[in-house]
């Protein structure tokens, strides 16, 4: 007779094929009552709604949301392909927001279906699907990812006047991806859009396209349409997008940039300035170490002790005579943060001898990185190649309903994060801007919290602000803020988060 550990094995070996196969989601009947019954009860897959399971992690704790963030857009694609065949599409609002390449796990997902039942359909953690019942067909659609949405086009002549009011980032974004006003005109005469007309022709004058909104109100007035221009957004735009440029991550993360800056500097004091002495500055860094380091990996889930920080910073590490040192992570992600924390110094050295903070963190974040995990790869537990650089892959931030961007995006944006912080003259602004959208573009698949809490003080210290520590103890308050400028577009609780520990540290 099998043991329970060779039955598990087996269960696990039909879930690994149908994750080979792509089924990242999985309906009930493609796995046995026992092999299903069995994977829940060890923590393998669990029940969304009857009939529909996800994958999760065995460690992952009662009440934690990261398989279903995870694995959202997954379940909404299948689920509703399984019921309503092609015969979906999200909402105007919602596919202009992934035309953004804004992925955030919605509240309520709105979906449209000529056979939509007008019903919600709940989901965990506080999330539903609603399906709206359609007369039209869904006119121009396409698939993103799996996901089928409304065309740019399309999604920006039928969305609410109210999305350009409330989510300007999105919009602004989405119109500077328009390459041709042809795209938008024949959707606009096809309905004879005059009303629309005029408000996109404002809000494309409002970016700085006044190519497209002269064409758009020349071409409706030229085919018998009153055509009155208004600019549908409350504020002119805060950047000049680069309309050659069509990626929405960048002018994304440059648009973030120009509207989240101005309230920055409101949350942190005056900075002092650049110190002149440097041998100073770095002792009380060096101070802090021990400090810095133990919450520094707390709040990533390292269980580490001062004494292991101690011990690796004296020398007292040997993972090449000890079996005990090189299997065990903590020490090495310790002498990894102890290596990575030599580097960092080295930068703020420079920066203090006058280097541009933005392009110097430019040339010497890809070090902090490789010496972070030079240890694991130096053990054996991670391969050489791991320390190429930026991922290729997805990654997921638990807890989190921000999905960061793709690979490939993550290779347009780190440029122009790197270009915004050169180019920015506020030191409060290089720090929290740049901690943040680091973050959200993560381009690594592990070690990015710290990476970017390096960034925060090499930036604080462009301004002669002190290294600042983020307590482990602070770790939710920390993390929600992120979770509002990511999510939300707010980034002055974030803000004040970080202008509230550096005038602690300047006590």
């Amino acid at each position: 007779m099998a043991s329970p550990s060779e039955k598990l094995a087996s269960s696990l070996e039909i879930l690994r094929d149908l994750q080979n196969k792509g089924h990242s989601v999985f309906k009930g009947k493609q796995l046995t009552q026992t092999h299903r019954e069995r994977l829940i009860r060890n923590g393998f897959i669990r029940s969304i709604i009857k009939g529909w399971y996800i994958p999760t992690r065995p460690d992952e704790q009662p009440g934690e949301s990261t398989s279903w963030f995870t694995s959202f857009w997954g379940f909404c694609s299948a689920y509703l392909t399984a019921r309503l065949g092609d015969d979906w599409w999200l909402s105007p609002e919602q596919s202009l927001a992934i035309h953004s390449g804004n992925w955030a796990v919605p509240a309520q997902l709105l979906v449209r279906s000529t056979k939509g039942n007008n019903n919600t359909i709940q989901l965990p953690f506080n999330t539903s699907i609603f399906e709206i019942k359609s007369t039209q067909n869904g006119g121009m659609v396409e698939e993103l990812d799996n996901v089928r949405v409304l065309s740019l086009p399309s999604s920006l002549v039928y969305s609410s006047p109210v999305v350009f009011r409330e989510s300007p980032i999105d919009v602004r974004t989405a119109l500077a991806t328009i390459a041709d006003a042809s795209q938008v005109l024949e959707v606009l005469l096809q309905g004879g859009h005059s009303v629309v007309a005029g408000r996109l022709a404002g809000a494309f004058r409002n970016i700085g396209n006044q190519r497209i909104a002269d064409e758009i109100y020349k071409t409706m007035k030229a085919a018998g349409y009153d055509v009155r221009e208004q600019d549908p957004f409350e504020t002119p735009a805060l950047v000049d997008f680069n309309l050659r440029i069509k990626s929405p991550y960048v002018n994304r993360i440059k648009a973030m940039w120009k509207e989240m800056r101005e309230p920055i500097p409101l949350y942190f004091p005056e900075p002092p300035g650049l110190t002149q002495d440097k041998d100073a500055y770095i002792r009380k860094v060096d101070d802090l170490f021990t400090t810095d380091a133990y919450h520094s990996l707390s709040i990533e889930g390292y269980q580490v002790s001062e004494g292991l920080i101690e011990s690796v910073r004296n020398g007292d590490w040997n993972p090449e005579e000890r079996e005990t040192d090189r299997q065990q992570k903590d020490a090495m992600a310790a002498k990894g943060y102890w290596q990575a924390f030599q580097s960092v110094k080295e930068s703020i050295r420079k920066i203090m001898s006058g280097e541009n903070p933005g392009e110097l963190a430019d040339a010497a974040h890809g070090d902090w990185y490789r010496e972070l995990w030079g240890p694991s790869v130096a053990a054996g537990l991670l391969k050489p190649s791991d320390l190429a650089g930026y991922r290729n892959g997805p990654v997921y931030i638990k807890q989190s309903k921000h999905v960061p961007l793709n690979q490939d995006a993550v290779r347009e944006a780190m440029p122009t994060l790197f270009e915004l912080l050169a180019e920015e003259k506020e030191a409060s602004v290089r720090t929290v801007l740049g901690h943040f959208i680091f973050v959200y573009i993560h381009p690594y698949m592990d070690g990015n919290g710290r990476i970017a809490r390096f960034l925060m003080n090499t930036m604080l210290a462009s301004g002669g602000y002190p290294w600042t520590i983020i307590k482990v103890e602070n770790r939710d308050e920390y993390m929600a803020a992120l979770e509002q400028a990511s999510v939300s577009q707010n980034i002055e609780p974030f803000a004040k988060f970080i202008g509230d520990r550096v005038k602690q540290s300047d006590t």
